[in-house]
């Protein structure tokens, strides 16, 4: 299996995905729940996932909470899971300092105890003050207690010379209110008030991917995730395959317009997507139309236009489908409102 470039339309597969992939590499923010509470169907589709012999690792750019306490939530949520089952931005974050600093090197931390757990693993030493003499400033999701002081600690560090590390940049994070300010909203301030530029861990990047395998030993991995920009645009850069559900950051409107490097290889509704196989999406025949299901959608004069009747998640693919194919990189200039309307999305 592997990622494809400048994908045009959804992938389909004939067997049920967590038959096909060794390991589901799972977002734990907007896919499995939302502020603390399990999104509906997560916990039966997980766990029918798991007895049909797919490993479910739990992969996350919340730097907040140790492994621990994530399983111990998970747990509680009724989905089974063990610390070594959940990686963290915090911790991919906290090998790639480990590399860059000398042992037991002092590291000023600004987030929660995720990032202290993570940087003790690594034989480094977490301080509080920039006074403290750290050799590296790691900035992580705080939760929205974090103290405003904490961003004038790292900015005295940095003015100082010492290099500045983030766990994630994630603009964003769900909650059970709505969607709240992650910790690249908290990066911004510190860049807007140094100039500096972090080196960052999280999904998309390298060193999260890197640490994802070196703990979970995957062969046949399945990225699933809500957002575009961390966890599709991960599996992408990783090369290997992905499926995005819309419990979520992602929308269907955003979907359509995503970049080829934002483009997912399976899109559905929620978690019961591991549990089917991916209806595949068809050239319908002449022109630019696409068919899924009981859908054709095609492009006319700038517009996305969709026939037929049948499962919503079926239209949606055929519309991705029509649109990337139309558009390319420009997806987003179709005017997809009335297309989507069909779908009551």
């Amino acid at each position: 299996m592997g990622g494809q470039q400048g994908r045009t339309r959804p992938g389909g597969s004939v067997q049920a995905l967590y038959t096909v992939y060794d390991t589901a590499l799972l977002d734990l923010d907007g896919v499995v729940y939302a502020g603390g509470e399990a999104i509906p169907y997560a916990v039966d589709a997980l766990g029918a996932a798991r007895q049909g012999g797919m490993h479910l690792a739990y992969v996350t750019n919340n730097a907040l909470r140790t492994p621990d306490a994530v399983a111990h939530h998970l747990t509680e949520l009724g989905v089974p899971a063990e610390p070594a089952d959940v990686i963290t931005s915090a911790q991919a974050v906290a090998r790639l300092i480990a590399e860059q600093v000398p042992a037991g090197a002092r590291v000023l931390v600004i987030g929660g105890e995720g990032l202290r757990v993570a940087l003790r693993e690594h034989g480094l030493e977490p301080v509080e003050s920039a006074d403290d003499d750290p050799a590296a400033v790691v900035q992580g999701y705080g939760g929205p207690e974090l103290v405003w002081g904490r961003f004038a600690e790292a900015c005295y560090a940095i003015a100082r010379g010492v290099p500045w590390f983030a766990s994630n940049t994630d603009l964003t994070i769900p909650s059970a209110r709505g969607i709240a300010p992650g910790n690249g909203a908290a990066v911004e301030v510190v860049r807007i008030a140094t100039g500096a530029e972090p080196q960052v861990a999280g999904k998309p990047l390298p060193p999260m991917h890197r640490e994802t395998i070196l703990r979970t030993g995957a062969e046949r991995p399945l990225v699933v995730g809500d957002r575009l920009d961390t966890d599709i645009e991960g599996a992408f850069n990783g090369g290997v395959d992905s499926l995005l559900v819309l419990t979520g950051v992602t929308d269907a409107a955003q979907l359509l317009a995503a970049e080829p490097r934002h483009r997912p290889t399976y899109v559905d509704a929620d978690l019961r997507g591991l549990l089917t196989g991916q209806p595949e999406v068809v050239p319908a025949g002449a022109g630019d139309g696409f068919g899924c299901g009981g859908f054709t959608a095609s492009v006319r004069a700038g517009s996305l236009v969709l026939d037929g009747e049948g499962e919503p998640m079926d239209g949606l693919r055929a519309l991705c489908a029509a649109a990337w194919t139309h558009a390319g990189d420009a997806a987003g200039t179709l005017d997809a409102g009335k297309a989507l309307a069909r779908l009551g999305r």
